[in-house]
């Protein structure tokens, strides 16, 4: 009688035609999940900031219209111009964001409302207003020369209060963040 020694197990593996099939199924299921829940978060790369913790200022544009005031964010770092004004749902009249030391273009990546973006050249003086851009576009607005700045406002505020190209952004120092947000 001879002993047989046991074999070790046997594991088959899927066809490779099928592999494809299978790839495609588990990245189709994502997709339908994503779509679920909404605008994916991950697609911002850094953890998002609160917006207490942004430096604020007081901004104001100067032109033919009238001086407008506005208390604005400063996004003054990188992360801080990633994130921007994403994932906002609401912001009143007299309030924006300002990119300083900024890009030539700027996109609607997670925005949730419609904003008006004016770039600044560096005489401080607006060189474009791109009206009403639309949430969730990520198609690049660009500026129509170099700028150093770049203002957000709600949606509608440029042409409601007459603002143009060629009009003086001035704004104070940042402060820093309150003590209490952070």
């Amino acid at each position: 009688m001879t002993e047989r020694s046991a074999s070790p197990a046997r594991f088959r593996l899927p066809s490779p035609r099928l592999a494809p099939a299978a790839a495609l199924g588990a990245c189709l299921g994502a997709l339908l999940l994503s779509a679920a829940l909404g605008p994916p978060i991950w697609a911002q790369s850094a953890p998002l900031q609160d917006l207490a913790t942004f430096p604020r200022t007081t901004l104001e544009i100067r032109g033919k219209s009238g001086t407008h005031p506005f208390t604005v964010w400063v996004a003054d770092t990188d992360d801080r111009k990633t994130q921007g004004l994403m994932f906002v749902r609401d912001l009143p009249a007299d309030e924006g964001m300002l990119f300083i030391n900024c890009c030539a273009g700027i996109w609607m990546k997670n925005t949730y409302i419609e904003l008006d973006i004016l770039f600044v050249g560096a005489d401080g003086r607006i060189v474009k207003i791109a009206e009403r851009a639309r949430p969730f576009d990520e198609t690049t607005i660009s500026a129509t020369q170099p700028v150093k700045e770049v203002v957000e406002l709600k949606g509608g505020e440029a042409f409601g209060l007459g603002l143009k190209v060629g009009d003086r952004v001035t704004w104070r120092s940042p402060e820093p963040p309150s003590a209490a947000s952070g």
